[in-house]
């Protein structure tokens, strides 16, 4: 990774991006280290605020660059490294139990990560939670925590997702048909929020599959092609369009 948000907490802040959340989150009840990137709007502000949320191979070049992008769109983004504390190998099976828990360390670091955009004293008080892969998973469990907009990224649905996403805030979601993962989750989920009366905005694109919006391949080497064959990868027929939809998005209900 160019940036390395993982920067331990004795160590000097060499990159302004690199954002250190250690304290805050241990008081909160967090995790002992905890970092983010921070990519900062043009100007003065104050901004609009997205919290950024990874996927499952943790915070890394192309994540930065999502982030950088909503910034250059005029948001205040803090994207959170969930694997801070160890990195992926030690840190993603207890994110991944927290997220089927619905409650957990990562959930107390993702808010921490918010309050600090919140407390910046550089936003409008509006707020958005973006998350991709595991990530959209934890943002729409949190869409019904406080934001003003949700964009979900071919993100797993809770267990119960009528009682999860109860009083959710607008949510965007981008799904791929070719998603062997998710089979069926757009559809699914445009009925529940339908079924809730939450506003939504719900595409599956039918040349897409799983981490489609990436812009480069992720994961292990070993594994690529594994993946490509189960529909994961980028899609640069289909990404252009899912961005102007979270930016549409987020533009209505954070900068309105």
């Amino acid at each position: 990774m160019a940036r390395n948000p993982a920067r331990r907490p004795e160590e000097p802040a060499t990159d302004r991006h690199n954002l250190d959340l250690s304290a805050a989150s241990r008081a909160a009840g967090g995790s002992p280290r905890l970092h983010g990137y921070l990519a900062e709007p043009e100007g003065d502000g104050p901004f609009p605020a997205v919290l950024m949320v990874h996927e499952a191979f943790g915070l890394d070049d192309i994540t930065v660059r999502h982030a950088e992008r909503l910034a250059a769109a005029g948001y205040l983004v803090l994207a959170v490294d969930l694997y801070s504390d160890g990195g992926a190998r030690r840190c993603l099976v207890a994110t991944m139990r927290s997220l089927a828990a619905g409650q957990g360390r990562a959930f107390t670091d993702l808010a921490t990560a918010r309050q600090w955009l919140l407390d910046s004293g550089r936003t409008t008080g509006k707020i958005g939670v973006i998350g991709f892969c595991m990530g959209g998973s934890f943002a729409l469990l949190m869409a019904n925590d406080g934001f003003d907009a949700a964009a979900v990224n071919y993100g797993r649905l809770p267990k119960d997702p009528e009682t999860a996403l109860a009083g959710a805030c607008p949510v965007v979601a981008n799904f791929g048909a070719k998603d062997r993962t998710l089979p069926g989750a757009a559809a699914q989920l445009e009925s529940v929020l339908e079924r809730l009366g939450v506003e939504h905005d719900i595409k599956e694109f039918e040349t897409a599959g799983h981490a489609f919006l990436n812009d480069a391949e992720t994961g292990p080497r070993p594994l690529r092609p594994l993946f490509r064959v189960m529909g994961i990868g980028p899609d640069p027929q289909s990404a252009p369009e899912a961005w102007r939809r979270i930016e549409d998005h987020f533009a209505r209900h954070l900068k309105g």
